[in-house]
């Protein structure tokens, strides 16, 4: 697994893991890789420091496929809470948001679809808003 520090467009930054340099390489190629903050897919590379090793024992060689399954884990964990407890409001996210934001609207949790057009502009005009994970089904649950 190797960690990246990117940055959108917008001077969002965050971090992503992925499996190699090529699988990163692959992905944004295809136009996967979009930020969490705003949606933009036009992201880069930010310069990082080279991790070190240091003195302690190291994980092991499953540490990594573990810390993968906790997060793909705690995604979908996230996701059905939110499809739980939170109105679905489909196509019409962003003018809902806003609609609530500005009080035209009963104040209360949403959720949807939004272009990434959408989502600068709520982001641009204050109206709070992330994207839901997007998981793989649980491998438990697979045939």
């Amino acid at each position: 697994m190797i960690r990246y520090a990117l940055i959108c467009d917008h001077d969002h930054g965050f971090e992503a893991w992925f499996g190699s340099s090529a699988d990163y390489d692959a992905q944004a190629e295809r136009g996967l890789i979009e930020c969490p903050v705003c949606g933009s897919g036009v992201i880069r590379k930010q310069i990082m420091s080279p991790a070190v090793a240091g003195t302690k024992t190291a994980a092991g060689p499953d540490a990594a496929a573990k810390m993968q399954t906790l997060m793909m884990q705690a995604a979908r964990e996230v996701r059905a809470h939110v499809e739980q407890n939170f109105d679905y409001v489909g196509d019409a996210f962003a003018r809902e948001a806003r609609d609530i934001h500005e009080g035209r609207s009963e104040k209360r949790e949403i959720y949807g679809e939004a272009t990434p057009a959408e989502v600068r502009k709520l982001k641009d005009d204050g109206v709070p808003c992330a994207p839901l994970p997007a998981v793989s089904p649980d491998p438990a649950k697979l045939n």
